[in-house]
């Protein structure tokens, strides 16, 4: 059996929509899209040395696999992050017929927590779910996470898609890493009290 984790970008005051470029997300009107630009670098730094130096698979919503496919399948393994994002099994919850592009991606269909849970009990490394709003949001009602790893950015948009909406679980969380970065940007990783921490 084997553990999920969420890693997500949010500000201070909890919106994790489009943090990297203006134009990755402009539903609900969302119009402060690339907020994360001024720490981008120092955070994906620590994010390849805290989360994804180990061997991972990930779980992916569909727009989030599209907007990392579009520059992996064009330009693949230009670093070691890179690499092993594309070397990684991606399982891609879609109801789109046509094939998956990027190499070692599948579709995740039919009962989506069903098949989460088929996942999970598997043996093989961490899923990791990345961005994907509306799955994290699957994800938390149904109590699915193990780990939330948690990049929190200095800024405030006021408005946008939060990581903890309506109709979560309540949940007591314990810390079990944190660091900042020189820009301001902050990283905690969680774990639910009832979680084995092994």
């Amino acid at each position: 059996m084997r553990k999920l984790a969420i890693l997500t970008f949010q500000t201070l005051d909890g919106v994790m929509q489009a943090p990297k470029l203006p134009e990755e997300d402009f539903s609900g009107g969302f119009t402060q899209g690339g907020w994360a630009e001024d720490c981008w670098e120092e955070v994906m730094e620590q994010v390849g040395r805290e989360a994804m130096a180990e061997s991972y698979d990930l779980l992916l919503g569909g727009h989030t696999y599209d907007l990392f496919a579009k520059s992996h399948v064009a330009t693949p393994d230009i670093n070691p992050v890179d690499d092993q994002l594309t070397r990684a099994r991606k399982f891609v919850v879609t109801s789109r017929t046509e094939p998956l592009q990027w190499q070692n991606s599948e579709k995740v269909t039919g009962n989506i927590v069903e098949e989460i849970k088929r996942l999970k009990a598997q043996d093989g490394p961490l899923l990791q779910v990345h961005g994907s709003w509306q799955l994290i949001q699957m994800l938390l009602i149904e109590n699915l996470i193990d780990e939330f790893r948690l990049w929190t950015f200095p800024v405030i948009v006021g408005k946008g898609k939060r990581l903890f909406s309506d109709g979560v679980v309540p949940t007591t969380l314990q810390s079990v890493k944190i660091k900042s970065t020189p820009s301001g940007a902050f990283m905690n990783f969680w774990r639910p009290m009832a979680t084995d921490a092994a």
